[in-house]
């Protein structure tokens, strides 16, 4: 069902920015983004979750303890469907790309595994949630990464008050919906120079600082950031640690050089998947 969602889509491109940017307007025309069968799944998985916990009186209250009016079916499902959705599929790619990377990049890649192996050996070859902190390298390739490759490419806000903009006599209005473009921040080359180079070091802590705390947008940002970040950022960091450790990556015949991005997905992806070379060390 996590795969039908990426792969079948219900409409193009096109349309799906509509519902999301006039959500009133394709409630009235019955537009949704989801197909029916998956609809009706998490629907299903909601439904049977509450009457589960009816039939044996299962009572989870809020962190205070009082009764607070909750949400209804229909939420609970989309609550549920989101998610599910971001985090069926943001890590793999993410650790897809970054391989990729890697791949082009080989010189990095060693001084990445050189880093990983030396940690290990100081944590006698076991992998812990300490020693991740212990590989500043591995830090900076996933932040470049997702730099490069925004998983989410735009973010969609709603305006709490009216804000003018700086130099200019335009308002955005409180109420209005906006786009914010993750990817053409992430490649303004006044932000990031050469942007299309895959360079860690852009992400030393000396040149975060140098730029706007909005300069790199993959979780988002402020309260409605992304819940799953700090586990997202986790699972991919051991995902690499494993793979690097005994694996190198190197390109193949079948390697698609530059990638190409599949501009028809709501979510990044490459056109045809990433092809490279395994080897065991």
């Amino acid at each position: 069902m996590g795969a039908k969602t990426f792969t079948v889509k219900r409409h193009h491109l096109i349309i799906e920015s509509m519902i999301i940017s006039m959500p009133k307007l394709a409630e009235r025309l019955n537009m949704k983004m989801t197909l029916d069968d998956v609809e009706e799944f998490f629907m299903k998985v909601v439904d049977d979750t509450i009457a589960y916990r009816e039939k044996n009186n299962i009572v989870v209250t809020d962190e205070n303890g009082k009764q607070v009016p909750g949400l209804n079916r229909g939420e609970l499902a989309a609550q549920a469907f989101v998610f599910f959705l971001a985090g069926f599929e943001t890590s793999s790619t993410t650790m897809g790309f970054l391989l990729y990377e890697l791949a082009l990049n080989p010189e990095i890649q060693e001084a990445l595994r050189s880093e990983i192996l030396t940690a290990l050996e100081g944590n006698d070859g076991q992998l812990t949630y300490e020693m991740l902190s212990e590989i500043p390298l591995l830090d900076k390739v996933i932040m470049e990464t997702l730099r490069k490759y925004p998983i989410l490419h735009q973010l969609d806000r709603q305006a709490l008050n009216d804000y003018p903009i700086s130099g200019t006599k335009h308002v955005i209005e409180k109420g209005i919906r906006v786009i914010i473009p993750v990817d053409a921040i992430h490649y303004d080359p006044e932000i990031y120079p050469d942007p299309e180079k895959f360079d860690p070091e852009r992400f030393t802590p000396e040149e975060i600082q140098k730029r706007h705390p909005m300069a790199w947008l993959p979780f988002g940002e402020g309260p409605r950031n992304c819940i799953g970040l700090r586990f997202g950022k986790m699972q991919v960091k051991i995902g690499l640690i494993t793979l690097l450790k005994d694996y190198s990556f190197s390109v193949s015949d079948k390697t698609v050089i530059p990638i190409k991005i599949n501009l028809e997905q709501f979510l990044l992806q490459s056109v045809g998947g990433i092809y490279l070379k395994v080897k065991k060390l």
